[in-house]
C-alpha cells in the first residue's frame, strides 16, 4: 500500500512522527475548530502526498472518521498511494457524471476514505474553485471530522491557494535538503496573501537516522518554529 509507513512500520520513528504531527494538529485548534486541512508544498517531489496519508491514517487511528481528497488534479498520487480505482473521482463528480457516494471510496483502515482526483481535467484551477466544491466541501464536514486535501505544489500553481483560502488550515512540506530557503518563504507568502490559516511546517527528510528523526519530528510545537526560519 504506497508509501503508508504508518501501516508498514507502526512501530518506526517515522511513523511516530506522524502521530507526534497528529497530535499537534489537534491541540493548535485553539477557539477555532479545524476540520478542513490542506497539505501543500513549496516544488514536486517534496513528500506532501505521503505526509497527507498517514496524516490521515494516524488520525483515523485515533478514532476520527477521516477523508482525503486529492486535489491534485495535475499529479494525482493517492489513488496509487492506496492502491484505488481512479476511473471515478473528484473531477467526474465535479462536472457531474457521478454521484458523491460514487467518488468516495473506503481504503482497509476503518474510518478513513479518499476521493480520488479522476480524469485529470483541462482546467484544473477552475473546478476546484467551482461553487459544487465548496458547497459540498461543507456538506462533507457534516459527516467527517477531518477533511484532508492534497494539494499541488503553492509554488507552482494556484490551486493550493485557492483551496488554502476556503479551509480551517494549510500545513506546508518543505524538503530539508532540497528545497530553497526564498522559494519556501515565497509559497507562505503566497498562502498568506489568500488569507490561510498556516498551521506549520512539516521539514521533511531531515535526518537519515530513525532515532534523529524521530527527534527532529518531535519540536513540531507551532507554527512559529519553523516559519519563523524561512
Amino acid at each position: 500500500m504506497g508509501m503508508l509507513h504508518i501501516l508498514k512500520n507502526p512501530k518506526s520513528s517515522v511513523s511516530e512522527a506522524y502521530r507526534t504531527l497528529r497530535t499537534n494538529i489537534q491541540f493548535s485548534q485553539g477557539d477555532k475548530e479545524i476540520k478542513t486541512i490542506v497539505i501543500t508544498s513549496t516544488g514536486a517531489g517534496e513528500g506532501k502526498s505521503t505526509t497527507c496519508s498517514n496524516l490521515a491514517a494516524a488520525l483515523a487511528q485515533s478514532g476520527h472518521k477521516v477523508l482525503i481528497i486529492d486535489c491534485d488534479l495535475r499529479r494525482p498520487l493517492q489513488h496509487k498511494l492506496f492502491n484505488l480505482s481512479n476511473e471515478k473521482g473528484l473531477t467526474n463528480f465535479l462536472i457531474a457524471s457521478c454521484t458523491i457516494g460514487d467518488a468516495i471510496k473506503q481504503t482497509e483502515i476503518e474510518g478513513l476514505h479518499v476521493i480520488t482526483a479522476g480524469v485529470i481535467p483541462p482546467n484544473p484551477s477552475e473546478l476546484l474553485n467551482c461553487k459544487r466544491f465548496q458547497e459540498y466541501l461543507e456538506k462533507l464536514k457534516e459527516i467527517y471530522d477531518y477533511i484532508i486535501l492534497d494539494t499541488p505544489p503553492a509554488g507552482i500553481v494556484t490551486d493550493a491557494q485557492i483551496l488554502a483560502g476556503k479551509t480551517d488550515g494549510t500545513v506546508l512540506v518543505v524538503d530539508s535538503r532540497h528545497t530553497d530557503k526564498k522559494a519556501a518563504a515565497a509559497a507562505k507568502d503566497l498562502l498568506d496573501k489568500v488569507g490561510a490559516h498556516i498551521l506549520g511546517v512539516v521539514l521533511n527528510k531531515a535526518i537519515d537516522d530513525s532515532k534523529g528523526y524521530s527527534k527532529y519530528y518531535k519540536k513540531y510545537h507551532r507554527n512559529e518554529y519553523y516559519t519563523q526560519g524561512l
